[in-house]
């Protein structure tokens, strides 16, 4: 991102905030609440002056987000300041509006308009959407985008899935999406009634393979008829847009699909996790859209978009792992048996100890591979071993969760049973997003 006045004044507030002196007058707090309300205010700002001067003129060439200046090393994990000024913000925005709303959301199996709204003033879509097309994006971090991840889905797995289905496809046009598909659907990200959108990859059936798909693309005349089902798509009542994988000619792509296109049946399904983002099936009954509707050109990866999309869900992993690992130590602290504190029988820290080793694994295999992607270098490999390792290892964080809590992990007074249900989808979903 690059530093603008309000990223001035951030970086100032920050180390207001993490001066010794703020410490000791007792005043951490409020001046965490400020920065985090001027962020806020400041993204609203944003997007009103773009809105403004929303340009609507035909791009002749696509828009794309480059790399960082100077990339990080495949080990450095630090973060840059503007990095850590997005990360502060989205925390506190996880912590005060998704932590609350977590239980209502999976009980309604969707995520509410004051939700939606206060998403819409955090402003993070505009920095999916290039400059040029009213957005605030200057350089593509696939890096940032899992921090925005992590920190979200520590606030709540589900609702972070609603949040970033529509941010995912946003990305994924300005990564590879023509000029035409830009201008004509990037700018509505940014409107005030934000556009909902989806990535559909998932089929029902055992062993789903995203590079061997049933739903098929057949070119007829000057575009293409859409054939098959998909399931567990986010948002597939609220979506204006989907971004459907389908075999071409042999060989897997994406499709632009409008909601209200002829054919398209939608149905939503009561999931066993990540309700908020209330999953769904896509039913497409000889669907015609045209020849734009093909993202991208002839050198577009799907395996790339595939992999983007499964660094997604390692990044939901960790965030959500981490709830667990608070939680848990919390409890143990807390729960007196015997006399003392659970956290003091050895079984129990030993069980709270693997879970951050677990975590700490989990975390450094998705960094890798993100560190990767961003530098423009191969990282299939790295992100196949951080899908294997998150896939297995948030099941397992989410079993020792519940466990741990012993009678009261298997209730809804604790939030570990829905972490439990929420870290079972890593293993199963592909698509809904793209970082």
């Amino acid at each position: 991102m690059s530093r603008d006045p309000i990223g001035f004044a951030m970086a100032t507030m920050s180390r207001i905030a993490g001066s010794t002196l703020v410490e000791r007058m007792g005043l951490r707090e409020t001046i965490e609440k400020i920065t985090y309300q001027s962020t806020k205010t400041g993204f609203q700002a944003l997007g009103a002056a773009s809105r403004q001067f929303k340009s609507v003129t035909q791009l002749l060439k696509p828009a794309r987000l480059d790399a960082p200046a100077q990339p990080k090393l495949q080990f450095d994990l630090s973060l840059s300041e503007e990095q850590q000024m997005m990360r502060d913000s989205v925390r506190r925005f996880a912590e005060d509006v998704l932590r609350p709303a977590a239980a209502k959301a999976n009980d309604d199996c969707a995520m509410s308009h004051d939700i939606l709204s206060q998403i819409a003033e955090l402003g993070l879509a505009y920095y999916a959407v290039p400059e040029n097309l009213g957005g605030a994006g200057t350089e593509r971090s696939p890096v940032t985008s899992m921090l925005i991840a992590e920190d979200l889905a520590w606030g709540d797995m589900g609702l972070a899935v609603a949040i970033l289905s529509s941010m995912g496809v946003a990305n994924a046009l300005t990564q590879w999406g023509t000029a035409a598909q830009q201008s004509k659907y990037l700018p509505a990200f940014l409107d005030e009634n934000t556009l909902q959108a989806t990535i559909a990859i998932n089929e029902k059936r055992p062993l789903f393979d995203p590079l061997n798909l049933q739903t098929t693309a057949l070119q007829q005349g000057n575009g293409y008829v859409l054939q098959g089902e998909k399931s567990s798509v986010p948002l597939v009542e609220s979506a204006e847009l989907f971004l459907v994988a389908a075999t071409l000619n042999g060989k897997p792509r994406i499709f632009i699909v409008e909601s209200g296109s002829e054919g398209v049946t939608v149905k939503k399904e009561n999931a066993m996790g990540v309700r908020a983002a209330a999953l769904g099936s896509i039913h497409l009954q000889q669907v015609k859209v045209d020849k734009d509707a093909l993202l991208g050109d002839d050198e577009f990866d799907y395996t790339a978009f595939i992999n983007y999309a499964r660094l997604g869900w390692c990044a939901l992993a960790v965030g959500a792992a981490k709830a667990v690992l608070e939680y848990t130590i919390n409890y143990a602290n807390e729960r007196i048996a015997f006399g003392e504190p659970i956290s003091h029988r050895q079984a129990v820290a030993f069980m709270i100890a693997n879970i951050g080793i677990e975590l700490d694994s989990m975390q450094v295999m998705t960094q890798r591979a993100v560190a990767l992607a961003e530098q423009g270098k191969p990282f299939a490999r790295e992100a196949y071993l951080a899908r294997v390792l998150c896939a297995d290892k948030a099941m397992e964080i989410g079993t020792n969760g519940v466990q741990l809590l012993g009678g009261h992990g298997f209730t809804k007074e604790h939030p570990v049973e829905r972490w439990y249900r929420d870290l079972r989808a890593v293993a199963i979903m592909e698509g809904g997003l793209h970082l």
